[in-house]
């Protein structure tokens, strides 16, 4: 039954498209979740600033990410489901994580959209915005399955 469940996650998980929402950017604009979408692969991550192993991914895969942009071309979309109460706690975290790009889901829309219960959940879109793979939860050292699912979209 595990087994079942698993495969068919996976296969609901490749054949979802990147859905049409409107969240806050770094500079506090309303924009599309699609405007993410430029042909480039990317690593999408959910996030609060209550959630250590949220940070701890993020962190992880910052300190990579400048030797992973050797290898591969991507980029990474952070997006935390802060509400309005802490998200400027949120936006002074992100001034740490130059080069992601940073959305506020203060409404929980795009968490929603995405079938998001727990943080972190981290995902892999391709170029197109098909996610290609999902996972919730963070081991050390996983930051490096990310890298190599990304690999694999070159």
């Amino acid at each position: 039954m595990f087994l079942m469940l698993a495969v068919m996650v996976g296969v609901s998980a490749s054949a979802q498209q990147l859905p049409d929402v409107k969240i806050e950017n770094q500079e506090g604009k309303i924009v599309s979740t699609k405007s993410v979408v430029d042909g480039t692969p990317m690593i999408i991550s959910f996030w609060s600033t209550t959630c250590k192993p949220c940070i701890m991914e993020l962190n992880a895969i910052y300190s990579n990410l400048d030797e992973w942009l050797e290898e591969a071309d991507f980029k990474v979309v952070a997006v935390s489901v802060d509400d309005a109460r802490s998200v400027s706690r949120a936006r002074g975290m992100v001034a740490n994580w130059d080069g992601y790009t940073c959305l506020f889901d203060k409404n929980q829309d795009f968490k929603r959209a995405m079938n998001v219960s727990l943080t972190p959940h981290t995902f892999i879109v391709d170029g197109k915005g098909n996610v290609v793979y999902s996972h919730s939860g963070y081991t050390p050292g996983s930051e490096q399955e990310l890298f190599e699912k990304i690999k694999k979209l070159q």
